[in-house]
């Protein structure tokens, strides 16, 4: 592919050696002649950079490959668009990646309380993005459902699950002890709040007692459909049960309001659909249940009398460290923006499947018109047609697809899989519809 990403790296990872030099130096003594050998292989690079002669990098240490498919690819992964940093994440990166970087000015031993970087004044901008009043950052999604479940259930406790939810949700309620009760999405796959009522009747029927927590995504892992959630929200106030809004695939890509959905919390993912480093998240709620889910320690211990008020108890104290944490931050302003322009996000989905959906045999199995980016395509009457007779099987669209700049596909699937355009300019969604058509063709398929 591009022959110059390689030879970038290998630019990169020599002013990172040259950096070390500083780092292992006596302050202000850097050994001279060590830095301008660095320069002049610096510059070296650069000059083969500029000629567009290839590199033969292909590990960063220990058998670890680069990874250059955000560089040499298209990506059309179903859950890595969202999580795709951007050129400021990836500065933070490089200079906050230390493990502890983030508690340089630490004085009030609380995450949320450091002002330099100002990870104080990131939250309160967080919460109100989300249209809630407290929020704190958390290790991925799924520990934003741990917080939650961990505070409120007890052994037994009931809680109302998507048929559809993913399996954190699942996980998260039995650590706490929790049973499950699953809401029928039905023919449509879709969840209302018709089907979340009847479910909590039956509940209330079959146990004479009520759910103690509702969780439903407001677009699904599965499908990428749009659920009822304000209908949702409605309901669980009707009925007195909080309500978790899982926005893993929303929050961080189009405008979330938790308040007016009517959720009592609000999970996002950070790697997902912020543009931040893996693991990261968010856990946004209201006045009413923040001094609950966010409660203090009040242990002691019995010889030293140690206690750590200052700690919260769910989030074990801190929780997103060093680049972790200032990816989210630095990708923070373009994230806001971007949450802007989701229904052009959603017009280009659209655009991509009319045109995939012109190879005959092709579907879509998510709800259409789209309503997300992430998509579940069904094409057992046109490329696995094509995989049953070639000598590469399903991979033989990988390959195709490949070939022509495009990765991220579940590799040998030709019978029903995912995808997701999110973030691709226009140019490259044309791109990717003519090359689906092109292969289509190719292989004799029929298109309109």
């Amino acid at each position: 592919m591009e022959p110059r990403v390689r030879k970038l790296y290998e630019a990169m990872f020599a002013l990172e050696d040259l950096r070390e030099v500083f780092r292992e130096s006596v302050p202000g003594r850097a050994d001279e002649n060590e830095i301008a050998a660095g320069v002049a292989r610096v510059e070296r690079i650069l000059k083969d950079f500029k000629e567009c002669k290839s590199s033969s990098l292909k590990y960063i240490t220990n058998h670890i490959e680069l990874r250059t498919r955000e560089e040499e690819y298209i990506n059309i992964n179903p859950i890595q668009p969202g999580g795709r940093l951007t050129p400021e994440a990836r500065k933070a990166l490089i200079a906050y990646g230390d493990g502890y970087s983030i508690c340089d000015w630490c004085r009030d031993l609380r995450l949320d309380k450091i002002r330099r970087p100002p990870v104080d004044e990131f939250h309160a901008e967080l919460a109100e993005f989300v249209g809630m009043d407290e929020v704190r950052v958390v290790p991925g999604a799924r520990r934003g459902f741990q917080v939650v479940t961990s505070s409120l259930l007890n052994k037994g406790d009931i809680v109302l699950l998507s048929d559809l939810g993913h399996y954190t949700e699942y996980l998260a309620v039995e650590i706490a002890g929790g049973v499950v009760r699953e809401i029928p999405s039905g023919e449509s796959n879709i969840i209302t709040g018709d089907a979340v009522a009847d479910t909590i009747e039956q509940v209330r029927t079959t146990t004479g007692k009520k759910p103690k927590l509702v969780i439903v995504e407001h677009f699904d892992y599965s499908f990428g459909n749009e659920h009822d959630v304000r209908g949702v929200g409605k309901v669980a106030k009707e009925y007195e049960i909080p309500f978790l809004y899982n926005g893993a695939y929303s929050v961080g890509m189009m405008p979330v309001n938790g308040k007016d959905i009517g959720a009592d919390f609000v999970v996002g993912s950070g790697h997902k659909g912020m543009a931040a480093v893996a693991p990261s998240g968010i856990l946004a709620t209201t006045e009413e249940w923040a001094p609950h889910v966010f409660r203090s320690s009040r242990i002691a211990g019995d010889i030293t009398g140690k206690r750590f008020e200052n700690k919260e108890l769910e989030l074990l104290g801190c929780t997103l460290m060093g680049g972790t944490l200032l990816s989210m931050m630095a990708s923070f302003p373009r994230v806001k923006e971007r949450v802007k322009h989701w229904q052009e996000e959603v017009e280009k989905s659209n655009y991509f499947i009319r045109e995939f959906l012109r190879i005959q045999g092709n579907k879509v199995a998510s709800e259409y018109p789209r309503k997300h980016t992430l998509s579940r395509v069904d094409t057992r009457n046109s490329f696995d047609k094509v995989a049953r007779t070639h000598k590469r099987r399903g991979f033989f669209l990988s390959d195709e697809l490949k070939s022509r700049g495009i990765i991220g596909e579940f590799a040998g699937s030709t019978r029903v899989w995912k995808l997701n355009t999110y973030g691709l300019s226009w140019d490259r969604i044309r791109y990717l519809a003519d090359a689906f058509l092109d292969i289509a063709r190719q292989y004799k398929l029929p298109v309109a």
